[in-house]
């Protein structure tokens, strides 16, 4: 199965994974080097954000993590 990971290269060329990849074996790999700067890592979070706050703001949510919550 082919497997895509945002990775970032440094001047020198070495490659430094941003995600995970499970390998039963060697494989082959493709780098391509786009031209651009690497993004900022919590760049993916505030993207996410509005969409995962939508989630977040549930009172579904708020109950399972009340137990968190300082009594009032």
């Amino acid at each position: 199965m082919i497997q895509t990971v945002e990775a970032v290269v440094d001047e020198t060329g070495h490659v430094r994974l941003l995600g995970e990849i499970h390998l039963d074996s060697p494989r082959r790999a493709l780098v391509t080097v786009l031209d651009e700067p690497p993004a900022v890592q919590a760049e993916s979070a505030l993207l996410a954000e509005a969409a995962l706050a939508v989630d977040w703001s549930r009172p579904e949510e708020d109950a399972a993590w009340s137990y968190l919550q300082p009594a009032k």
